[in-house]
């Protein structure tokens, strides 16, 4: 019985210490609430350090066509990301290139590009090729 444990504590202890880090597994959903403050969309995230974290570089632009369909979304919405595809997930976003410290993702779905600040590291050990997303309301209807 011992012996069987013993693999799955392992696990567990490697899993623990990557969130302890800082740093999600590869196969987390995260989730961050963004809101519209001066122009632009922000979010907070106390976890990790950052209070008003500007989207900048195309992405607000890529962020007004993903919750177009979201009432009240400059209020504040949630986004759930990840580096794997997830159940729900209804945009992707490819790496295509490193600049600045930050990296540059294009969405297929808007046919757009958006800079992804170091920040991104606060997330990921590193770039994701890929990233998958979805946007929803903070409340769900009933």
């Amino acid at each position: 019985m011992t012996r069987r444990l013993i693999p799955i504590f392992i696990a567990l202890l490697i899993c623990s210490q990557s969130i302890a880090n800082g740093k999600p597994t590869g196969n987390s959903i995260l989730v961050i609430k963004p809101y519209h403050h001066a122009g632009t969309w922000v979010f907070d995230d106390e976890q990790v350090g950052l209070r008003k974290e500007p989207f900048v570089a195309g992405v607000p632009q890529i962020l007004d066509k993903m919750v177009a369909d979201i009432p009240d979304a400059k209020k504040g919405f949630r986004l759930l990301f990840s580096a794997q595809e997830f159940p729900g997930s209804t945009h992707k976003f490819l790496l295509r290139r490193h600049e600045k410290g930050g990296n540059w993702y294009y969405s297929p779905n808007y046919k757009m590009e958006g800079w992804l600040c170091p920040s991104l590291f606060k997330y990921f050990r590193k770039a994701p090729k890929i990233l998958y997303s979805k946007a929803e309301p903070l409340t769900k209807k009933k």
